[in-house]
C-alpha cells in the first residue's frame, strides 16, 4: 500500500478568477500547497492535477510535477479518479485529495487523517473535523457541519445547524449549548478502488440538495471514516478577501 497526495487545481473560479495562480506573498498558491504537503512525512507520490497548461508550466517552472486532465470533469473527486487510472496505482493505495486553495493546510493534520484512515480498514473513505465553539460558524451555511457515531464516522453532513439541540436552543443557538457539533473540513482520503466505484453511482438526491458530493457515499451504506484535526486549520482561498487574510497571516508568521 502506498499513500498518494494529489492536488486538484483548476484554473477558472468564479469568485476569485485563476485563484490558484494567484500570489501568495511570492509563489503562486497552487505551488504554495505543494511545498505545505511536501512536509507530510511518508509520501510516495505528490503531484498537482490539473486541467489547463497555463497551471502545468507555472508549476513546473517550480519543479513541482503535474499530471493533465480532462478539463470537463464536474469535481475533484472525479478528476482524482482519472489520476489513479492513468498512473496504474493499486486500488489499496490511500489517495488524499489535498485543495489547492488551502495554502496554509497544516502538514501534521493531513499525516493523522493518513493514521486515522489507514487504521480504519472497512472504511473506503476519509475526511476531518474540528469542534465548533462559535454559534455564529454554526448558523452559517458555508460551513459544512457533520454528525458522528461513536466510532468517529460520519452518520450525516449538512450546511444546516446540526444537531439541533432542541432545549439548548428554544431562545436561540448560544454558544454555551454547543456540545456536539462540529465543522467539517474538506480534506479527503480514498481506497484507490473507491473512486471507480463511487462515480459510477448516481448523484443522490441528498447531495444535489445540499450540494455536498460526500453524502453520496453515505446513501449509497459506505463509511466515511473522520479524523478531529489535530491542530486548528487555517481558512482556504475563495475570495480576494480571503486571500488578504492568507497574506496577511502568512506575513505575522513570516
Amino acid at each position: 500500500m502506498a499513500v498518494r497526495i494529489v492536488i486538484p487545481a483548476r484554473l477558472q473560479s468564479t469568485r476569485l478568477p485563476e485563484k490558484v495562480l494567484a500570489d501568495v506573498n511570492g509563489l503562486p498558491m497552487v505551488v504554495r500547497s505543494y511545498r505545505q504537503a511536501e512536509q507530510v512525512p511518508g509520501v510516495d507520490t505528490l503531484l498537482v492535477a490539473t486541467d489547463s497548461k497555463k497551471v502545468q508550466e507555472v508549476c513546473e517552472s517550480y519543479d513541482v510535477p503535474t499530471c493533465l486532465t480532462d478539463p470537463s470533469h464536474p469535481s475533484g473527486t472525479s478528476r482524482l479518479a482519472e489520476v489513479v487510472s492513468t498512473q496504474g496505482w493499486d486500488d489499496s493505495d490511500i489517495v488524499v485529495c489535498l485543495q489547492a486553495d488551502e495554502p496554509l493546510l497544516p502538514p501534521p493534520v493531513v499525516s493523522h487523517l493518513i493514521d486515522v484512515f489507514s487504521s480504519q480498514t472497512h472504511a473506503p473513505m476519509g475526511s476531518v473535523y474540528d469542534v465548533i465553539t462559535d454559534s455564529d460558524e454554526l448558523s452559517d451555511p458555508s460551513i459544512v457541519k457533520v454528525v458522528l457515531n461513536q466510532q468517529s464516522e460520519a452518520i450525516y453532513f449538512s450546511r444546516a445547524p446540526i444537531p439541533w439541540d432542541r432545549d439548548g436552543f428554544v431562545k436561540g443557538i448560544d454558544s454555551s449549548a454547543l456540545t456536539l457539533h462540529h465543522r467539517h473540513i474538506g480534506l479527503y482520503a480514498y481506497r484507490a478502488g473507491f473512486l471507480a466505484q463511487y462515480l459510477a453511482w448516481e448523484a443522490s438526491p441528498l447531495e444535489a440538495i445540499e450540494s455536498l458530493e460526500q453524502l453520496r457515499v453515505l446513501y449509497h451504506g459506505e463509511s466515511i471514516a473522520m479524523a478531529r484535526a489535530s491542530e486548528p486549520v487555517p481558512p482556504g482561498v475563495d475570495t480576494p478577501e480571503d486571500l488578504a487574510k492568507v497574506r496577511a497571516l502568512l506575513t505575522l508568521l513570516s
